[in-house]
């Protein structure tokens, strides 16, 4: 007879289970939602994924998060200044919304606490596959976050800012949106703070006919934190999703990206930029699904590497018996800036259909010498002709953005990340 043993709990396992058995009571929910979270506690209870699990090989949870803070009632996040100036803005305060929100035409907003509250959430709470680990954990402890639904037609002229900010302790948030047929908008989701912090969130977004969406994710937790979160999105009939990230801090992140097109004509683009320095480890999973025909996709990743920091990306293209047409292009390039440094990319494509155009590729290098001399010897001291080289390196990818305003908010970013890192 075989005997399968249960691994002993890491105390970073024992203190998750133990908060929950501890904040039970405290959570909001119907008794549909609860029986998720019942469900959610039981994965964790299972153990946190290791390498031996194919999607978590080279960020072994279950090692490095070797601790968790407990819960911090008193920790005090403030607001801070959106990315755009005008933007609306939703706070999220150590995982806590704001009671009144801001009133934009054609978009109504609400609470996620009454959607607990009420069951109607529910369906959404739903693991993504049995390897969910950061769905499970954020469906077992979700107590808050914000519904936004943009009617039909609207065509938003500022962004609206999602601000989800820790001042240490665990915040596990939601932020579902669903766009409307032909509507247009741009939304900024901000994830910043400056605690020791474990923090979750899950952001799940449904494209109607025809939609235009712009969806920003700008990740500057203190290297103190550990930052677990999750994009889902459904893009319908001949809708647009162009998607951006850029991860500029968090001592141990994970951000997945889980995308499908449901209707022909969808179109999605990835943009991302991994700025990692000290000693850090960051991931960008992505898997996207081509389930229908005639759509397409194109994803490109940058990534800069300085000091002992790690870097993951593994990107992961599933194109459906069904899909033809598809055209879906994916490129990771990395640039190091320390023989410390290191980046892991796995690209990899499921085809089941014969007449698609798809093709991947990556690269790792370092700073080009001559471009070095070259700028050097114009005057330029070092340490700034590294910062010009670097950001040219990336800001193709930001520039497609063509929002002016965003545009130059990025750069911003960028400059004050390399002031301090390069």
């Amino acid at each position: 007879m075989n005997m399968h043993t249960q691994p002993q709990r890491t105390p970073a396992e024992t203190a998750l289970i133990d908060a929950f058995g501890e904040r039970l009571s405290l959570l909001p929910g119907d008794g549909a939602v609860m029986l998720k979270r019942d469900d959610a506690i039981e994965a964790v209870k299972h153990g946190l994924p290791t390498r031996r699990i194919e999607s978590w090989h080279y960020t072994d949870l279950r090692r490095l998060l070797n601790a968790v803070p407990d819960f911090d009632p008193a920790a005090a996040a403030k607001a801070i200044a959106p990315i755009v100036e005008g933007s609306t803005v939703l706070t999220l305060l150590n995982g806590v919304s704001s009671a009144k929100a801001p009133v934009v035409e054609g978009v109504s907003v609400q609470r996620l606490s009454e959607k607990l509250t009420d069951g109607s959430i529910a369906p959404g709470l739903d693991p993504y596959g049995s390897d969910d680990a950061i769905g499970a954990l954020n469906t077992a402890f979700v107590a808050d976050g914000y519904f936004v639904d943009i009617a039909d037609g609207i065509e938003l002229e500022k962004p609206i800012e999602l601000q989800n900010l820790q001042a240490g302790g665990q915040t596990h948030v939601r932020l579902p949106v669903r766009v409307g047929t032909g509507a247009k908008a741009v939304i900024v989701e901000r994830q910043a703070g400056d605690g020791a912090a474990l923090t979750s969130s899950v952001s799940q977004l449904v494209l109607g006919e025809g939609t235009e969406v712009t969806w920003l994710i700008v990740q500057e937790q203190p290297d103190t934190a550990t930052h677990l979160a999750q994009f889902k999105a459904h893009i319908g009939k001949d809708a647009k999703l162009t998607l951006f990230v850029m991860n500029a801090g968090g001592r141990l992140v994970r951000q997945e990206i889980m995308v499908k097109t449901t209707g022909e004509g969808a179109d999605f683009k990835l943009r991302g930029i991994n700025l990692l320095a000290g000693d850090t480890h960051t991931d960008v999973t992505m898997v996207l699904d081509h389930a229908v025909p005639h759509t397409a996709s194109t994803e490109i990743i940058r990534n800069v590497v300085t000091g002992k920091a790690r870097g993951v990306f593994q990107g992961r293209i599933n194109v459906h018996q069904y899909a033809q047409k598809t055209n879906a292009k994916m490129a990771c390039n990395t640039l190091l800036l320390s023989d410390d440094g290191e980046f892991s990319t796995k690209p990899e494509l499921e085809i089941f259909a014969d007449d698609v155009v798809c093709g991947h590729g990556a690269t790792v290098t370092e700073i080009d010498h001559d471009h070095l001399f070259y700028l050097m010897a114009r005057g330029v001291d070092e340490k700034s002709a590294r910062g010009l080289l670097v950001k040219a390196f990336v800001a193709e990818v930001i520039e497609e953005l063509d929002d002016e305003a965003i545009v130059e908010a990025l750069e911003a970013r960028l400059d004050e990340w390399f002031v301090t890192h390069g």
